[in-house]
Order: C-alpha cells, then sequence, then structure tokens
C-alpha cells in the first residue's frame, strides 16, 4: 500500500520493519528503514508522519476494524546499529595478534 499510495519520490525505497500496536489498538508505532539517502532521518520521518493520516483511511478502507489506529513513523536504528557492531567486531579481530587468536594448550 505504502509503495503503491505513496506520491512523494523523495521518500525513495521505503521498507516497514516492525510495527507495534497498544492493547486497545488507539495507536501502531511503525517502525521503519529507507535506502535512500536524499533525505535525514528526520525529514522522512516527517513526511510519512505527515502522509499517517492518509494512510490510516486507506487501511481503514481495506480492514474490518471499528477503529483504526492512529499511526505514528519512527526510523528504526537497529539494522545500523548491527552493522556498527559488527565493524567493530571485525576491527577487534583484525588488531588481536596471532598468539592472541589461539587458545592456550593444556
Amino acid at each position: 500500500m505504502m509503495h503503491e499510495e505513496l506520491k512523494d519520490p523523495e521518500l525513495g525505497m521505503v521498507t516497514i520493519q516492525e510495527v507495534r500496536v497498544v492493547r486497545d489498538l488507539s495507536q501502531a508505532k511503525v517502525f521503519y528503514t529507507s535506502l535512500d539517502t536524499r533525505l535525514s532521518t528526520a525529514e522522512s520521518s516527517r513526511r510519512l508522519n505527515r502522509l499517517a493520516g492518509h494512510l490510516r483511511w486507506l487501511l481503514g478502507q481495506q480492514l474490518e476494524l471499528r477503529s483504526v489506529p492512529r499511526l505514528l513513523f519512527v526510523y528504526d536504528e537497529s539494522i545500523e546499529q548491527g552493522e556498527r557492531m559488527d565493524a567493530l567486531i571485525e576491527q577487534a579481530v583484525a588488531h588481536q595478534g596471532p598468539a592472541d587468536a589461539e587458545e592456550p594448550k593444556p
């Protein structure tokens, strides 16, 4: 729905990573990532949140719910954090000397 209905070409390829809905279905936090770097994460969040009302209306047309949750878009930093952790681990392994890499033999 997002790829077909959103008419903002600067948003680029937005991928929904996770949606957390509160128990009473009043609000849904939508975690997303974007491969496009033309916009800052703050700007892409602002644009998505501006379009959230329209997306909520579209969801209401497709879902059989009494109430459609209010959508709040949040940039998901977990992938970038994972990449940073991988880089740190690789850096630590690269700095480890050959003698340090072997386990001491009993």
